[in-house]
């Protein structure tokens, strides 16, 4: 294999894997080696040189030419749309003007996420940096931005770099665990849970503090059922979950719109949502407010202000955080969670 090829070929997890580093430690050796430890450097070096590894000049470009802005792309292809994009993207432009930038909001056409439009910002030199949203286990972006050099701060963990420390989340767990804690303080009996189909991270992260809650209060399992975020399906589901509950029980659901779908299904079953079912919701969304579900709101003010301190720290050459932010939400409780009375229990 001639030098070059080599070079085509490798990449900077083959890089991360020979040294038994992650990919933000390989950058790191590479853009900012004051930030590595001297054996640990020297390790990444020799197999840098080993394996004829060489980072795009896209971050170098970007330095040497700054745009003062910052990146992230909108979910604009989807069919789960989310309760908190416009609100983050919201707290995200309020929060840019303290960190002496601009955010630059793209979209694709193709289904998300894809590198496609951030090639394309990249390309043309836009922006200096992004925030990204929506992460899962497979995602291409974090990966990428890393090879470039490209700083970047992701609101939701980069689960397949467990190393990479440039990321805020909510505490779902935590949440699930304060909304079960709230219902039996309220005196429901069972609680259920109605949450996303299996393999959404966010998803499993909120139902494992669910189960955690029921086994902290004593509590037997309750019913679980799944849906993706549509409200029809979030009302079938529902509705299923509901026939193996009786009034004086209550459910905790994984958002928001799952939350509207239960309220819905107990309001056809004649039961009155706060006195004969208790419900919460997650994610503090309009949808919760209009109907008057309890819900865990998200800081996102709180996390997009640390998004940006990450990124600006990055571009200023700062050492990387030391670990990612979990954030922990808050309950605001609303009429689906009214005490349950003798009539509703009985």
């Amino acid at each position: 294999m001639s030098s070059s090829e080599r070079r085509m070929r490798t990449t900077i997890m083959d890089v991360a894997r020979a040294a038994g580093v992650s990919r933000q430690t390989v950058s790191n050796a590479v853009n900012n080696p004051e930030r590595v430890r001297p054996d640990t450097l020297t390790r990444v070096l020799g197999e840098i040189e080993r394996l004829d590894y060489r980072p795009s000049s896209a971050a170098q470009t970007l330095r040497h030419q700054r745009a003062g802005a910052v990146g992230t792309e909108l979910n604009a292809v989807t069919d789960t749309p989310s309760d908190i994009a416009l609100p983050f993207l919201t707290a995200l432009t309020l929060a840019a003007p303290r960190h002496a930038c601009h955010l630059v909001p793209f979209a694709s056409r193709e289904s998300f996420p894809m590198l496609v439009g951030y090639q394309d910002m990249v390309r043309r030199r836009l922006v200096d940096a992004f925030v990204l949203t929506d992460t899962s286990p497979g995602d291409p972006r974090p990966g990428w931005l890393e090879a470039a050099g490209i700083p970047y701060a992701s609101f939701g963990r980069v689960y397949d770099d467990p190393g990479c420390t440039c990321w805020a989340d909510v505490d779902g767990a935590y949440g699930t665990r304060m909304a079960v804690a709230h219902l039996v303080e309220r005196g429901y009996r069972t609680v259920g849970f109605l949450g996303w189909p299996e393999g959404s991270a966010v998803g499993d992260d909120r139902r494992h503090g669910w189960e955690q809650a029921l086994a902290a209060h004593g509590l037997p399992q309750g019913p679980h059922r799944v849906a993706p975020q549509l409200l029809p399906e979030a009302l079938r589901a529902g509705a299923a979950l509901l026939e193996d509950l009786a009034p004086g029980d209550a459910v905790v659901c994984a958002s928001d719109v799952l939350a509207l779908g239960v309220h819905e299904a107990a309001r056809a079953r004649g039961w009155r949502p706060g006195r004969d079912l208790g419900i919460t919701g997650f994610d503090g969304s309009p949808t919760a407010r209009l109907h008057g579900i309890t819900t865990l709101v998200q800081p996102l003010d709180r996390i997009a202000d640390h998004l940006l301190t990450l990124v600006h720290d990055q571009l200023a050459g700062a050492p990387a955080a030391a670990e990612g932010a979990l954030f922990t939400p808050t309950l605001t409780v609303g009429d689906s969670t009214g005490s349950t009375t003798k009539e509703g229990t009985s």
